[in-house]
């Protein structure tokens, strides 16, 4: 019962992170939405999914996992209510950060349940297989799903569609579930480091996501960047010297906990990137609808589950590191292949091919990196690194997707006729190839060959905190 609740979960979770982009030309023209305004519909939902992360993460610790769950779950029901009843712009916007809070607090609670209800070893690597398949598929249909809703229903349900799931997973978690003892000593949440990196993600994403208005070279966006290195910077002091810290600082010397993070970056970096400019390249190089642009992305969903089957059974006969490292040269070699799509191709000519071996591949990557970041880490400590792993995914797409579209849209220029959109969109997939050739370099590098080589590393006491990062 735990499993299928996170697993309802996350995918109405991973479904908001996509659902909603196929809808904004209908969105723009029902709200009334400013052209620089409306693109805060998709980024009001990522920074506070991005900036709240390890907040969300270190609370499900501090005050329970299925408390966290079902608390992050009714604000993402009723912020998705109000969006989908939302009569101005300002209204869908705050009701897209509310969301973003709600997601916050749920997605870190998700994994934490699973790697304290499955101990290590393959049951834990087929639960958290399911996790990321249903992760992974439900961004995949999001797209499918938004084409289809906007076309036929509106673009409401782009936001409705999400009650109903909800309501499933609160009732999943009501009927087996069970609530968590108090602990005997609550520690205090880390307030100081919240704010910092809180303070700190908010404005490395803000500055990110507006460089589609601003551009690299806007003092505004250089500004917010150096802000966020300094908060950042003066968190990790910070943690370092916490008795109760938000992120422990000594979980970062796991080599699978550092090397699923790096991974995990790079990856989801390639991997939204990929997603952007296929959907584009469909729409305005090939011309097709949106909701055939959705239905496109079926074979990758399927593919994708595949991958993440054998992905499971890989991972647990042997480590994630053996899944990680042929998965991401698979979607490498499939990017890459996208990457020749021409401007009077086809969809059976250039996209069905590369989004079945993509598929695949992602499917072999995303599964076992959850593994892979919870390996060897300890039961009150898993909402601690269930939030770091989501926030390296998050701002690695954030990231990743921003500066990829800004090196595309530099290559197409002021045109916008097919050919030149083509270029500017293959040289966007072409490097999204190279960042999962990194991914498979930090896997085949980082990332010990038996499970055995790193020792589960033991929580911190407040007095080895305070010296943590001290030479000795």
């Amino acid at each position: 019962m735990v499993l299928a609740a996170v697993a309802v979960a996350q995918f109405v979770v991973a479904l908001d992170l996509s659902v909603v982009n196929v809808a904004l030309p209908a969105i723009r023209t029902a709200l009334g939405f400013a052209p620089l305004d409306l693109s805060w519909v998709v980024h009001a939902y990522a920074l506070t999914l991005g900036g709240f992360l390890l907040l969300g993460g270190r609370a499900c610790d501090l005050y329970g996992r299925r408390r966290l769950f079902v608390l992050g779950l009714a604000v993402f029901g009723l912020c998705s209510l109000a969006g989908g009843l939302a009569q101005a712009p300002w209204q869908l916007i705050a009701a897209r950060a509310g969301q973003g809070l709600g997601a916050a607090a749920a997605t870190p609670a998700t994994l934490a349940m699973l790697t304290t209800t499955f101990p290590e070893g393959p049951r834990r690597v087929r639960a958290l297989g399911v996790w990321s398949g249903v992760n992974a598929a439900g961004g995949a249909l999001g797209v499918l799903a938004g084409g289809l809703l906007t076309q036929y229903a509106g673009w409401r349900w782009v936001m409705l569609i999400n009650l109903p799931i909800v309501a499933v997973a609160l009732a999943l978690v009501r009927a087996g579930v069970p609530a968590e003892a108090r602990p005997a000593r609550r520690e205090r949440l880390d307030v100081l480091g919240a704010v910092l990196a809180t303070g700190g993600v908010g404005l490395l994403v803000t500055g990110v996501v507006r460089t589609d208005a601003q551009g690299w070279d806007s003092s505004a966006t250089w500004t917010m960047l150096v802000a966020a290195a300094v908060l950042l910077a003066a968190f990790v002091v910070t943690e370092s010297r916490a008795p109760a810290p938000l992120l422990r600082l000594g979980l970062l010397r796991s080599r699978w906990v550092a090397g699923a993070n790096v991974l995990v970056f790079f990856s989801t970096a390639g991997q939204f990137a990929a997603f952007y400019f296929v959907s584009l390249y469909m729409q305005q190089v090939l011309d097709m609808s949106a909701a055939a642009t959705g239905a496109a992305f079926l074979p990758f969903s399927a593919s994708l589950v595949a991958g993440s089957i054998v992905a499971t059974r890989v991972t647990a006969a042997h480590t994630p590191r053996a899944s990680l490292v042929p998965g991401a040269l698979l979607a490498a070699g499939g990017l890459a292949w996208f990457a020749s799509i021409s401007p009077d191709g086809s969809f059976l000519t250039d996209v069905l091919g590369p989004c079945i071996i993509t598929g695949i591949g992602v499917g072999l990557v995303i599964a076992p990196i959850v593994a892979a970041a919870t390996t060897s880490v300890a039961p009150q400590e898993a909402g601690m690194a269930s939030g770091l792993m989501n926030s390296s995914r998050q701002l690695g797409g954030c990231i990743g997707l921003a500066a990829l579209a800004t090196i595309a849209a530099h290559r197409t220029g002021t045109a916008t006729n097919p050919a030149a959109l083509n270029d500017g969109y293959a040289l966007g997939l072409g490097i999204a190839a190279v960042l999962f050739v990194i991914a498979a370099v930090v896997a085949i590098g980082v990332l010990p060959r038996r499970r055995t080589e790193t020792p589960a590393p033991r929580p911190a006491t407040p007095a080895e905190n305070r010296l943590e990062g001290t030479p000795s």
